[in-house]
């Protein structure tokens, strides 16, 4: 499958993808470039879920490969940006990832913090808005991975189907859901559009209408090859089944 790099920020799949389907994934990668120092983390926290979405990316890839679908995902670490978050975003650069500190993101200036704004989440944002503006009746559709046990409590929600203003896409998503996959599924859950978590959506579909959906999977349940495939390629014939739903013919094709 073809893959672009752009300059380390931003990684971009399957470019010359037929689908209307573009698929993001903003925490794809647990990069901290070599300036930062490891932004003072110890070993273990640069390759935790705080660090990246472990395993969404490789479910995105492979979503990518059966819906020949664009992929566009960033290439660094969200604590260096989180490109699901807009500059203003108080957690767009943390200081703190659930109980993980981040000693390099503590005290940045405003000088500091525009550098990584011009780095990282421009280009990635700037690509996707390309990317998209290339595609007829473009669907967006996000992928991300979330924790079973956040602060020490155990998550019973296995598939999160979130949305902000637009539910369209969402809707019929949950209400095709036993038919595809026999998870616990739930609406915006493990979060929601309270939670900050749909910059990505607003940015690129909402403002132009276009359907979306933000995809949360639980990542003990893609923690494999085996199981991120298997994974991607049921939610492909779901998102197929979804827009077919909502009268949308031929705008998600699925090859498998």
């Amino acid at each position: 499958m073809d893959i672009e790099n752009l300059q380390e920020t931003v990684l971009v799949v399957n470019p010359t993808g037929h689908s209307s389907v573009a698929l993001v994934c903003e925490h794809a990668s647990s990069l901290i470039p070599e300036t930062y120092a490891n932004l003072g983390l110890a070993e273990q926290d640069q390759l935790s879920h705080a660090a990246w979405d472990p395993g969404a990316m490789a479910v995105a890839m492979h979503l990518s490969k059966v819906l020949d679908a664009v992929l566009v995902a960033s290439g660094v670490s969200r604590l260096v940006y989180d490109c699901n978050r807009p500059p203003s975003a108080p957690d767009a650069m943390p200081a703190r990832s659930e109980v993980v500190e981040v000693p390099g993101n503590v005290d940045l200036s405003s000088d500091e913090k525009a550098k990584r704004v011009a780095a990282y989440y421009l280009p990635f944002r700037d690509e996707l808005r390309a990317r998209i503006q290339a595609i007829a009746t473009p669907v967006i559709v996000t992928i991300h991975s979330f924790t079973p046990v956040y602060h020490g409590k155990r998550r019973s929600v296995e598939i999160g189907i979130l949305h902000d203003t637009d539910t369209r896409l969402a809707d019929a998503m949950l209400k095709r859901a036993n038919w595809h996959v026999s998870f616990e599924v739930k609406r915006n859950a493990p979060y929601g559009a309270s939670d900050g978590v749909t910059h990505t959506l607003q940015e690129h579909a909402i403002k132009e209408g276009h359907l979306n959906v933000m995809l949360e999977i639980r990542n003990d349940l893609i923690s494999t090859q085996s199981d991120q495939e298997r994974m991607a390629t049921l939610i492909a014939g779901w998102l197929v089944d979804a827009c077919a739903q909502l009268g949308v013919n031929g705008v998600a094709e699925c090859s498998a």
